[in-house]
């Protein structure tokens, strides 16, 4: 698939915005670290949706005609797409809720109710993300569990580091933060490798002698139909090198997992803000290239018929 810099922007930032706002309500719900302060709570919460926001706009871009994205409500019952669309504008009510009684400091037992519902909706969000790829048979590489595994995993880990950064800004204690935060670094990386292991296993799918139905003898495609490229050639035909394929695999794993803890552990030893913003920063470079092999190293079976002879 062509890695569109749009989609993977808007999955990466709002994973880790919707990732950041569970993470935030079950710290305050928790008292993690002995507690923030409110000035920290609140525009935490307004970072993290913000960064919903911005991703879900950009996510537009995509679109051939982004005047008809309202299009997308439609289908809440049949489509992940709308799913998530549509879950995605119900989870503002309740988190603005949430954030404005947190800020006024009033009605406790109805704030903890909507930052609950805000992280339910979150988490049911990043899922229905998930499954809009892993929902899809014709493309093998996303149709497992391992999708949705990876995306709420890796949006709770980058949610999470900025967590850690703005509790450290905060100075309260964070060894709670931290511990969080490594859990699921493995957790992430953890289920991040048995999918780039599973990808590498699959084995042949479909070919261009199970597409036609010949199986007596070997099918080649003596003519596209076209003699030049088209949208489905663009958008479903990329290719990317095994070689460089390995080298970002490596590169986003370093990244995104490595690097991170070499950092963070020098933050905490030197108690230094700078490292651990380097950290996040390492985190979020990792998860855009992670993001991008994700959709580079799939292929749609509709390459059969463009001249693959399997897929």
């Amino acid at each position: 698939m062509h890695p569109a810099f749009s989609v993977i922007f808007f999955t990466v930032l709002s994973g880790a915005g919707f990732g950041l706002f569970a993470l935030l309500y079950l710290a305050d719900l928790f008292k993690l670290g002995g507690g923030m302060p409110g000035a920290h709570v609140f525009w935490t919460g307004v970072l993290a949706i913000v960064m919903v926001g911005v991703g879900l706009l950009s996510s537009t871009l995509h679109l051939a005609n982004p005047r008809n994205a309202w299009r997308a409500f439609s289908r809440w019952r049949t489509s992940w797409l709308s799913r998530e669309g549509v879950l995605s504008v119900a989870f503002y009510p309740f988190a603005m809720i949430y954030l404005a009684l947190y800020w006024l400091d009033i009605w406790p037992i109805v704030r903890h109710l909507s930052g609950a519902l805000a992280t339910l909706i979150a988490w049911m969000t990043i899922f229905s993300t998930a499954m809009i790829y892993a929902s899809l048979k014709t493309i093998r590489q996303w149709n497992t569990p391992l999708v949705p595994a990876a995306y709420l995993s890796l949006g709770h880990f980058s949610g999470g580091m900025i967590l850690l950064v703005v509790a450290m800004m905060a100075k309260v204690d964070v060894m709670p933060y931290v511990l969080m935060s490594l859990f699921q670094l493995f957790v992430a990386a953890f289920v991040k490798m048995i999918y780039f292991y599973w990808i590498t296993r699959i084995g042949v799918g479909s070919t261009i002698n199970t597409a036609t139905g010949f199986t007596r003898a070997q099918v080649r495609l003596l003519d596209a139909g076209h003699t030049h490229g088209t949208f489905l050639t663009q958008e479903f035909g990329y290719q990317v090198p095994r070689m460089r394929a390995s080298g970002l695999k490596v590169i986003s794993m370093v990244l995104a997992f490595g690097l991170p803890v070499l950092l963070l552990g020098l933050a905490l030893k030197q108690a230094n803000l700078a490292l651990s913003m380097a950290a996040l920063l390492s985190v979020f470079a990792g998860l855009v290239a992670e993001r991008w092999l994700f959709f580079a190293e799939a292929r749609h079976v509709v390459n059969l018929f463009h001249g693959s002879q399997r897929c």
